[in-house]
């Protein structure tokens, strides 16, 4: 279920009402007259089965309440009520399966910003991950793929190309290019200290990797789990399920690929730096395609449920 706190002026509150009520999914309304302060008006809450929630959301703002009020949703993690067991009931589909696209356009909107902590992130993860493909430690590239927060940006190109909305696109597109850029950049520089120090070396990025020498060997094993990984994160990310998210991150070689190219370019191998520029791009198209697919499916799906439950109504 989700919770739904909306302060609306004193002359749109029956107009909200109304709409609230005749909402399948919809309960537990409670209206406060007076009880907002900024902006001046009334207290409207309510709790909507998740399914029912983005229609509502929806409708919300085509009336223009987010404009002349607001509208805050919450999780409820636990709700102890017969009409809330009879809202989901009642509501079309599943709940796990509800896609919220204001949320989501609200999430990979932060996450794909070129801020100083996601370009922090995505330094820190491929210079572990540089230093997981020198040594040929797997546990090292693991670690570093889950650092990483690229998937963030790639979520929100996959949303903007769905949702058509260029800013977010452009804002997306700039965080991968740039993010990646800077962070092998700083690693080129990594690597030059290490190998400086005599931590790194030529012969070992050159010698036998059986753990990590598909970094720079792209074939179309990477093309398809990047395209599954693509589409398990973006269900992640729409559904009630978030958990699986880390495991997305552990499943492409974006960072490891980045890593290596960087490590590669330092100690002038152009052969293992084109290879893992392909890997990363590889698996760059496969989330995107993938994610952008699964998205467009739900969005049909969602469409056509909605439009058996209004003939329902009928």
């Amino acid at each position: 279920m989700l919770h739904l706190r909306l302060m609306i002026p004193a002359d749109r509150t029956e107009e909200v009402v109304g709409l609230l009520e005749s909402t399948v999914g919809a309960t537990h309304l409670a209206v406060i007259p007076g009880a907002s302060r900024d902006p001046q008006g009334d207290l409207v809450m309510c709790d909507v089965a998740r399914e029912a929630g983005d229609e509502l959301i929806g409708a919300l703002r085509e009336i223009g309440i987010a404009e002349s009020g607001s509208i805050a949703v919450e999780n409820i993690d636990l709700s102890l009520s017969a009409r809330a067991d009879r809202a989901e009931e009642d509501a079309p589909g599943e709940g796990a399966d509800a896609v919220l696209w204001e949320h989501l356009a609200d999430a990979t909107h932060e996450e794909s910003t070129l801020s100083a902590t996601y370009l922090a992130f995505l330094a820190l993860a491929t210079m572990i991950a540089a230093c997981g493909v020198v040594l040929d430690n797997a546990i090292l590239v693991v670690g570093a793929m889950a650092v990483g927060p690229e998937f963030g940006p790639l979520a929100g190109f996959c949303t903007a190309l769905v949702r058509r909305a260029p800013r977010l696109a452009l804002r997306s597109l700039v965080a991968l290019i740039a993010g990646f850029a800077a962070a092998m950049a700083v690693t080129v520089v990594f690597s030059f200290f290490m190998d400086a120090v005599g931590l790194f070396t030529e012969a070992k990025l050159d010698g036998e990797r059986p753990n990590t020498g598909f970094v720079y060997a792209p074939d179309w094993f990477s093309f398809v789990v990047a395209v599954l990984a693509g589409a398990a994160g973006m269900l992640s990310l729409t559904s009630a399920k978030s958990g699986a998210l880390v495991g997305v991150a552990i499943s492409v070689t974006t960072v490891p690929a980045a890593a290596n190219a960087a490590v590669a370019l330092s100690y002038g191998d152009l052969g293992q730096t084109w290879g893992s520029s392909k890997q990363l791009l590889l698996n760059l198209l496969g989330i995107v395609v993938a994610g952008t697919l699964t998205l467009l499916v739900q969005k049909y799906f969602w469409s056509k449920q909605r439009e058996r439950t209004a003939r329902k109504t009928i």
